[in-house]
């Protein structure tokens, strides 16, 4: 069996090296290819039995090419960037690894909440988080590491999920709310980790970032399409007590940075996961997972259906 390993982003050596062992250990073949074009992509993945990506695009006219293609894992918690639809009527099974980039995210969150906090270090007076509320915007992995470091810095604590249960949040001493209205309007941060969904794309915008209290701070590690840019952008310019962080740069980021200067952050690629250890992490576990699946048709982290 042929593993096509095909990263824009490379995986870190030592995950490519774990990588590589556990796919020669079941006996199966690996073609590594970093940083490759379109052309090379198509050609790559023609005798691959399964491939693993991490944000490079997975579509139908590339899926064409794949005769062989049994199984696609990507190496991290989103998948937006594969055709399900496409994957599905060509009977490939789609899978994910939930929760090995989940710490990494969690802990960029605070990064940029704190250096918000303290006026992005420019010597100014700032303010703390004890004592704050956070408002957890989905209660997945990330959405629950997020919780856990809060606590740590005696911030007080709700979450809006409605594929998660009040027992599980409160378990966590997590309060749990119903209404995205009482999330933004009763927290001074809001961190989102909704998937970029039909019902969820530019629901994040003006109405519902203008109900944050005084110093409302909007973190964003999701994906950019949930929020409404123009309403964003309008909620800021009325209220300069606004500020709003992502590890996704938005479309309109010049705009952002030009009139919000002092208010806005952005990294300059999506770094959620960039870290030494959630990059082994998600790679070994994609490997793993690949291998499970040509083996017995393992696929406990299926997101598709066929």
């Amino acid at each position: 069996m042929k593993i096509l390993v095909f990263t824009e982003k490379p995986f870190a050596p030592a995950a490519v090296k774990a990588i590589a062992n556990a796919i020669n250990a079941a006996g199966s073949e690996m073609k590594l290819v970093e940083g490759g074009t379109r052309e090379d992509f198509i050609e790559a993945i023609a005798d691959a039995d399964a491939l693993i990506v991490r944000s490079d695009k997975v579509d139908a006219p590339l899926l064409d090419h794949a005769k062989n293609l049994k199984v696609i894992v990507r190496a991290g918690a989103g998948y937006d960037n594969i055709d399900l639809d496409a994957a599905s009527a060509r009977k490939i099974c789609v899978m994910n690894t939930p929760g090995q980039n989940s710490n990494a995210v969690a802990e960029l969150v605070f990064g940029m909440i704190i250096m918000m906090c303290r006026n992005q270090y420019n010597g100014k007076s700032g303010s703390e988080l004890k004592g704050k509320s956070l408002g957890i915007y989905a209660y997945g992995q990330v959405g629950r590491n997020v919780a856990r470091i809060a606590k740590g810095f005696g911030m007080k604590l709700t979450a809006l999920d409605k594929f998660v249960s009040d027992a599980v949040m409160e378990a966590d001493g997590v309060t749990p709310l119903h209404d995205v209205k009482q999330l933004f309007s009763e927290n001074d941060f809001v961190s989102l980790h909704i998937p970029a969904t039909a019902e969820t794309r530019n629901s994040i915008g003006y109405d519902l970032v203008m109900l944050m209290p005084k110093n409302g701070v909007l973190i964003n590690t999701a994906r950019k399409e949930v929020i409404d840019e123009a309403g964003l952008i309008k909620a800021l310019g009325e209220r300069p007590d606004l500020r709003y962080v992502s590890d996704i740069k938005p479309d309109n980021s010049e705009e952002f940075e030009q009139k919000f200067a002092a208010r806005v952050f952005f990294t300059p690629k999506k770094m959620g996961a960039q870290t030494a250890e959630a990059n082994f992490n998600a790679g070994v576990a994609a490997a793993e997972q690949s291998l499970a699946y040509l083996k017995d048709g393992w696929n406990k982290y299926q997101v598709n259906k066929f």
